[in-house]
């Protein structure tokens, strides 16, 4: 952004609303009862400037609005706001000041403790209705220019008014971020959590310069806003953190808050008050977690801002979720090796997930993605998985009874993200919400048995224990609430006008006796409205049949040519026609009458109805945690018949675990998608004796192919598929990393690629054959190559390369093909004489390298060195009867004296010269 209008003051704002009593003290300082550690956060206070520019500013409160109705702490009497935030006569008592929840009334002043500092663009201040795109900024940190007092930093990125935030954030992922300050620095802390579903994920983690860790998680959460404090973006002096953050969410809308909300004594508060018993032992494993537990305090207070309402208590699933026990795979990694997104088209499903992703419910979808992003790193958990998709795989009733039963299921943590969470407003959506979501409810309880009468069939351990928790009494006891007050044959049915049926007579008659003569009251109205239909097509002759919207509410179609009408056109008291093909859609006015007749009728009916549901959901609150485990068990069993439904559209194999990664015919999953036939398949082999290999072979030979290949088939191992193969044997890994072409950054690499290279099993794919010559100073080094073909053709007696995609023993023999496809192309002859001769003087010198040095006592080294390393794989793994191993061992001893042999024999060869 550049001009008057970057330099708006307007652009940069501080929010600062009203309160009803403003003498609320600010939260807490960070802990500081450990004096190792540096406080979090620094003494900024309500109204200061913030460093950059940014202003105060005094805003209107939250919307007006009036509300009286049950409050989620029943309070006595009813609870009005005006304008302006303050509370007026009748207001009920406030509730503690530091809880998270409360009565209604506690929503003002929580809102004016927000300093919520916003960076917009000129457009979105002027009109915020439009929630904004962020843009990573092309002159970051430049300072204001000095003849402004307070303007806006020179950002491109934009923070969206609280009304846009509202509406835009809430349907995804919003993640706060935070980092250690001074002997800290480098500790980060990350809270998230998704209004889809009702868990707070929390990480804490050492992460080094680079920001790796934090940069990967953040890609796997997929965030559609980022908090992070005011003092990491200041002006001309921002952390690296930030800066990398931006550049890498370019998508992403961030929102800076003052750091003094970072305050992980209230987080440690909030989790206490807001985690279900089911998972309260995640509060043995965030107490001394500061950072983590500070990030979560600013996250709630934001999400309760721009959510209107406040989530209830000991309603959410918090998990805390460090970097063990899952597979490390940077973003640019599973970029290279398209796990998510196709790098040739966005929209593809070429990739590991698509290939993977036969999933049946947005639950199972999300748990695969995850999956793939974290692979697991426990060999029994995968075990168990892999038990779990061979049963299935064995049992073919079993396979599509379960498949048949989960497809039914709707979102569950949807679901209960809504049902945990209290409306701070009482409107028609909000009743009508419920109203949906009760019945959603009843669909989804009135499945648990038909699946667990499938899982009783089942023989792994793992489907057993999801069979008996699913023996828990709670979800029958719901159910059975539930229908003493809703009539037992309201279902959840695809279409508006089915659903809305489904909601207005949902209740039981006879509970609420105005609710009953306001759904008589509806019914007349419709029969009214099929009726006047009728009469017009009798009055006009012409086929009128009734039909709904939810946008229009009931119209008029009409099927027929209206060149057969008398006149040529549609009479004068149909209005707002439209037609799409040979059907007409209109209405008329006192059709538009009765529809507004209608509303008005399903309004109380929404009202009434929410009324019992409210009352209902009060009753059965108790019990309904249950539904986290149902969540998880529907989400696992998905991405279970996901692999096993894989196995069925191929020739997978079941990987088993050792040191060794042994691949026998094994082909790349994604190219078998591509091309509908299985590509060439090759075999693997690497162990600790050979670690390194060298991959060899001309350009579009099927080197990186062959790379992605084997990662592919590790991951699709350790999230617990069968893979695509013969056989396949892989030793659990905890980090994955690709290096791409020649763009690697050294203050990325240099700290850990040497690690790498000592613990990772290594494929190395490259056109420089001198590096070929490393299996002569390191027995761990061994070479491939995949092999092609010479084929003359007849024009101009010239040579055509026919691909393989085979590999083979050794370095290709392949030379200057560089230089071959150069001669093939349009480059001057001199380019390519003078590159021929660089060649011939390059070949030169190291004829003469070779010439003066011995390679016998490096063949010896080898040769024990391989010995050594197959005699513990030997020990470790085998499984071979005493008659066999003998055997086995005797043709080691055998291979082990004919490699002497040949070391041997070159040492004598420099004497026979």
């Amino acid at each position: 952004m550049s001009g008057p209008e970057a330099q708006s003051p307007s652009c940069s704002r501080l929010w600062d609303f009203p309160s009803p009593a403003r003498g609320i003290p600010p939260p807490g300082p960070c802990c500081t009862s450990d004096p190792r550690r540096t406080p979090l956060w620094g003494s900024a206070e309500r109204g200061l400037p913030l460093p950059g520019g940014h202003r105060p500013w005094s805003g209107p409160g939250p919307s007006s609005s009036s509300w009286s109705g049950p409050g989620p702490s029943s309070s006595p009497g009813p609870v009005r706001w005006s304008s302006s935030g303050r509370s007026v006569p009748g207001s009920a008592p406030r509730a503690d000041r530091d809880s998270y929840f409360g009565d209604k009334s506690s929503f003002a002043e929580n809102v004016s403790a927000l300093n919520f500092t916003s960076v917009a663009s000129s457009s979105s201040a002027r009109d915020s209705s439009f929630a904004p795109v962020i843009k990573t900024p092309s002159a970051f940190g430049n300072p204001p220019r000095s003849s402004y007092g307070s303007k806006t930093p020179q950002m491109g990125h934009s923070v969206t008014s609280s009304s846009a935030v509202s509406t835009h954030s809430v349907t995804s992922v919003i993640v706060a971020v935070v980092e250690g300050r001074g002997l800290a620095r480098g500790e980060i802390g990350i809270a998230s959590i998704d209004s889809k579903r009702p868990q707070i994920v929390l990480s804490q983690f050492p992460d080094n310069t680079t920001y790796t860790k934090v940069i990967t998680k953040l890609k796997i959460l997929a965030p559609l806003e980022i908090i992070m404090s005011n003092t990491a973006c200041v002006v001309g002096n921002s952390t690296k953190l930030f800066t990398l953050i931006t550049e890498n969410f370019q998508n992403v809308t961030f929102t800076t808050i003052q750091r003094k909300y970072f305050n992980e004594t209230k987080g440690l508060e909030y989790i206490e008050q807001l985690c279900a018993a089911e998972f309260s032992t995640v509060l043995m494993e965030v107490q001394s977690k500061y950072y983590c537990l500070a990030a979560v305090a600013a996250l709630l207070k934001y999400m309760e801002f721009i959510q209107n309402s406040v989530y209830a208590p000991k309603s959410l699933k918090v998990c805390f979720q460090g970097s063990e026990k899952t597979v490390m795979i940077d973003s640019s990694s599973a970029q290279n090796l398209e796990l998510l997104v196709n790098n040739q088209d966005c929209r593809s499903s070429h990739t590991l997930f698509g290939v993977l992703n036969h999933t049946r419910t947005p639950g199972g979808s999300r748990r695969l993605r995850s999956n793939i992003l974290e692979p697991l790193t426990d060999v029994d958990t995968i075990t168990m998985r892999l038990d779990c998709v061979e049963e299935l795989l064995q049992e073919e009733e079993l396979f599509f009874g379960l498949q048949s039963v989960i497809s039914r299921f709707l979102d569950t943590e949807q679901l209960l993200s809504v049902l945990v969470q209290i409306p701070k407003q009482d409107t028609v959506k909000a009743a009508e919400s419920k109203i949906t979501n009760l019945i959603y409810l009843k669909h989804t309880l009135e499945l648990v048995d038909p699946l667990k009468a499938l899982l009783k069939k089942c023989n792994t351990p793992l489907l057993k224990a999801y069979c008996s928790s699913l023996e828990d009494n709670r979800f029958g006891t719901i159910l059975e609430k539930i229908k003493t007050v809703i009539n037992d044959d309201v279902r959840y049915l695809k279409g508006c006008l089915n659903m809305r049926t489904q909601k207005c007579y949902a209740v039981k008659s006879n509970i609420n006796e105005f609710l009953d003569i306001a759904r008589r009251t509806y019914t007349e109205i419709v029969d009214d409205i099929a009726g006047m239909i009728t009469q017009l097509g009798e009055k006009y002759s012409l086929p009128l049949k009734t039909s709904f919207s939810s946008a229009r509410g009931f119209f008029i179609q009409m099927n027929m040519d209206c060149t057969s009408l008398p006149s040529g056109q549609l009479p004068s008291e149909f209005i707002k026609i439209t037609k799409m093909k040979n059907t007409y859609s209109f209405t008329s006015t006192d059709l538009i009458k009765m529809n507004e007749r209608c509303q008005e009728s399903l309004r109380e009916i929404y009202h009434m109805t929410y009324m019992v549901v409210c009352q209902l959901l009060g009753e059965i609150y108790e019990h309904i945690h249950c539904l986290y485990k149902l969540s998880d068990i529907v989400s696992m069993l998905d991405m279970l018949l996901a692999f096993a439904h894989a196995c069925t559209l191929s020739d997978y194999v079941r990987p088993e675990f050792t040191d060794t990664l042994a691949i026998k015919q094994g082909w790349h999953p994604i190219l078998e998608k591509i091309s509908m036939e299985r590509p060439v398949a090759n075999n693997t082999y690497i162990t600790e004796g050979s670690n390194f290999i060298i991959v060899t072979g001309p350009n579009m030979s099927g080197k990186s192919t062959y790379l992605k290949q084997i990662a592919l088939c590790q991951i699709m191992a350790q999230i617990g598929s069968f893979v695509p193969a013969e056989y396949s044997s892989f030793r659990i890994t905890e980090q994955i990393f690709t290096r791409i072409s020649m763009n690697d950054d050294i203050e990325t690499n240099s700290s850990t690629f040497m690690k790498e290279m000592k613990e990772a099993f290594t494929l190395f794919a490259t056109h420089f054959l001198e590096l070929c010559q490393m299996d002569i100073l390191f027995p761990n080094v061994e070479n491939i190559h995949f092999e092609v073909q010479h084929v003359k053709s007849g024009l101009r007696s010239r040579e055509s390369i026919t691909y393989t995609y085979r590999l083979s023993k050794g370095h290709t023999e392949e030379k200057n093909y560089g230089i071959k496809a150069a001669e093939a192309s349009s480059l001057p002859q001199s380019i390519i004489s003078d590159a021929k001769e660089i060649r011939a003087e390059i070949t030169r010198q190291i004829t003469e390298q070779q010439s003066q040095s011995s390679p016998a006592e490096a063949s010896r080294q080898r040769a024990v060195y391989q010995l050594a390393t197959r005699l513990l794989q030997t020990a470790r793994n085998s499984q071979l009867d005493a008659k066999n191993l003998r055997l086995y061992l005797r043709g080691l001893k055998t291979k082990f004296g004919a490699a002497l042999s040949v070391a041997g024999r070159g040492s004598e060869e420099p004497e026979e010269r």
